[in-house]
């Protein structure tokens, strides 16, 4: 299991290991909290990854330790919670507290599968163009609040350039395309920015055309996060996040994430390949240019 800096991630990584020693064990919490000297509220507190309170290592050592792990095991486990820190986005005014876990989660990631069906997404937005999103958002907003919510989404998109990169694979409906965000000139440089962007080997763009009718997702806006470590799973990760109004769902379960893996396949399936999603980005562009 690798150290993880970030918030829900490494917490995501400390619940999975303490359920997996505890049911391997064959204990209930109650029966932890006893051994570790701890309530069955706190055991069951860093079972979930969810709760915002800050994890203490030696919590998570005695829970370890009562559920018979291995030094290495627990170790492990140790590392991680010795490890947490705060992100730049964490007490960040301009990034919603629901958003945390999302930008958490991408600094983790191997990869994000992302489906898009109103906006171009966060990652891939110029400026001008998210400041269009946010300003016919936040109509109640003053400006300045405006502009710290733009810089955060600008920087939030520094992922991309991490080492080693995440691999951004991404579907967008036609609309997305079709649909003029702030003005023609802002599209057009938007346009402009995602065939550049699709042109990397680490992002893949594929357009859903409106010729492809009904299709698998059946809503909107939806990512799927993930990475994947065969020799040690626990230090796997698969979350699902959907986007709503003013609040985000992520979801965990593996039986949610796998239908949400299968749906996302079968976009791919019914999107244009990139070639073809290329030519119709320049299409585009071209029907905005005067």
């Amino acid at each position: 299991m690798t150290a993880t800096l970030t918030g829900p991630a490494g917490r995501m990584q400390i619940a999975r290991g303490l359920i997996s020693l505890r049911e391997r064990c064959g204990l209930t919490q109650l029966q932890v909290a006893e051994r570790a000297g701890v309530s069955k509220a706190t055991v069951s507190r860093y079972e979930t990854w969810q709760d915002r309170a800050r994890i203490r290592w030696a919590t998570v050592k005695a829970i370890a330790d009562a559920c018979d792990a291995s030094v290495s095991e627990r170790d492990a486990l140790v590392r991680v919670a010795r490890s947490q820190a705060d992100g730049w986005w964490v007490g960040n005014s301009a990034v919603p507290e629901w958003i945390d876990p999302l930008v958490s989660f991408e600094h983790e990631a191997e990869y994000e599968h992302l489906y898009a069906n109103t906006a171009i997404p966060g990652l891939l937005q110029t400026r001008d163009y998210a400041l269009s999103v946010h300003q016919a958002r936040e109509v109640r907003s003053p400006n300045g609040a405006i502009e710290r919510m733009v810089d955060a989404r600008i920087q939030r998109q520094s992922i991309l350039k991490r080492k080693p990169p995440l691999h951004l694979w991404v579907v967008l409906d036609e609309a997305v395309l079709r649909r003029t965000v702030g003005n023609a000139a802002v599209m057009t440089q938007q346009l402009e920015h995602l065939h550049e962007l699709a042109q990397s080997p680490t992002i893949d763009i594929q357009i859903l055309p409106f010729s492809a009718g009904a299709h698998a997702a059946g809503a909107g806006h939806f990512v799927i996060l993930g990475r994947n470590d065969e020799r040690n799973p626990l230090n796997s990760m698969a979350v699902v996040y959907i986007e709503m109004r003013r609040r985000g769902l992520y979801l965990d379960d593996a039986e949610d994430v796998g239908d949400y893996k299968l749906t996302f396949d079968y976009l791919r399936s019914q999107a244009v390949d990139t070639s073809a999603s290329l030519r119709m980005l320049a299409t585009a562009r071209q029907e905005l240019s005067p």
